[in-house]
C-alpha cells in the first residue's frame, strides 16, 4: 500500500482542526485510504502505471477532508503527485519550490475563458529536458474559480484546458453546470492530451470503480454483477504505456 501525498495531506489537514469535519455521512465506518465503506474497499486494486506526468492537488480547505473528493484517484496512479492546501497570500513554500524547478513545466488547469488570452497553451508543449507538471484547482466550482483569481504566485504559467466532449459521470456531487467534470476527469482527459492515451483510460476506469463503490455505499445498494472492477482488470491486462 502506497501513502501519497494526499494521505498526507489529510492527516495534517486532520490534525489542525479546531472541531470535527461534518461531513455527510461522517458516521460511516470508512477506510482512511480509499475514503470507501470499509467493506467496499478498493485499495487491494489500485492499478500500477508508469508515466512522465506529475500533478499538484492544490485543494481548496476542507476538500482534502471530503469522502466524495476524486482527487485521490490521481494521485493513486501517478506518482509524481503533489498537495497542498490553497492560500492566497500564504502559499506552501515546497509548492513554490516545486514550480521554480528547472526539472518541470507547470501548467494551470482551467477554462481557457477565464484567463488572457496570452496564457492559454493550445497543447502540452514541455522542453525536452522538463516533465509536464499540471495544476489542479481542486474544489467546488465556486471554490476553484476563487483558487484561480487569487492565486498571484500562478498568474504567470500557462493556462491549460480541455472541452470535455461528454457531461460527468461523477454523480457523488451535483455540478452547476452539466458539462463541469470530477477532478479525476479532468485530470484524464489532461493525460489523454499530453498522449499517454492507455494511461487516461486507465485513470477513467479507476474513477468509475471510485464512483460505483461510492455510490453503492450512500444508497445501500448491492454491487452490479458486471462491474467497474471488471472493466479495470480487463484493461491492465493488456496494459502498456502508450504515448
Amino acid at each position: 500500500m502506497r501513502i501519497h501525498a494526499v494521505h498526507k495531506l489529510y492527516d495534517e489537514r486532520l490534525a489542525r482542526s479546531t472541531r470535527p469535519f461534518l461531513a455527510r455521512g461522517g458516521k460511516v465506518e470508512r477506510c482512511l485510504y480509499c475514503m470507501l465503506r470499509t467493506h467496499l474497499c478498493i485499495c487491494s486494486s489500485k492499478p500500477d502505471i508508469d508515466s512522465q506526468a506529475a500533478f499538484i492537488l492544490l485543494m481548496y480547505d476542507d476538500e482534502v477532508l471530503k469522502p466524495s473528493n476524486t482527487g485521490r484517484l490521481v494521485a493513486d496512479l501517478f506518482k509524481d503527485t503533489f498537495a497542498f492546501i490553497w492560500s492566497r497570500t500564504e502559499p506552501n513554500p515546497d509548492m513554490l519550490a516545486l514550480l521554480n524547478d528547472p526539472q518541470w513545466q507547470p501548467y494551470v488547469i482551467f477554462p481557457a475563458e477565464y484567463a488572457v488570452p496570452e496564457r492559454v497553451a493550445a497543447e502540452v508543449s514541455a522542453q525536452p529536458d522538463k516533465r509536464p507538471l499540471f495544476i489542479l484547482l481542486d474544489g467546488s466550482w465556486a471554490e476553484a474559480k476563487k483558487m484561480f483569481r487569487k492565486s498571484p504566485y500562478l498568474n504567470h504559467l500557462p493556462v491549460l484546458s480541455i472541452d470535455p466532449d461528454k457531461p460527468s459521470r461523477y454523480q457523488v456531487r451535483e455540478a452547476t453546470k452539466a458539462n463541469q467534470l470530477g477532478t479525476a476527469e479532468v485530470a484524464a482527459r489532461i493525460v489523454d492530451l499530453y498522449g499517454e492515451t492507455k494511461n487516461a483510460e486507465v485513470l477513467d476506469l479507476w474513477f468509475d470503480v471510485f464512483r460505483e463503490r461510492y455510490m453503492t455505499g450512500k444508497l445501500n445498494r448491492t454491487l452490479p454483477e458486471a462491474n467497474a472492477l471488471k472493466d479495470l482488470s480487463e484493461c491492465m491486462a493488456g496494459y502498456s504505456v502508450i504515448k
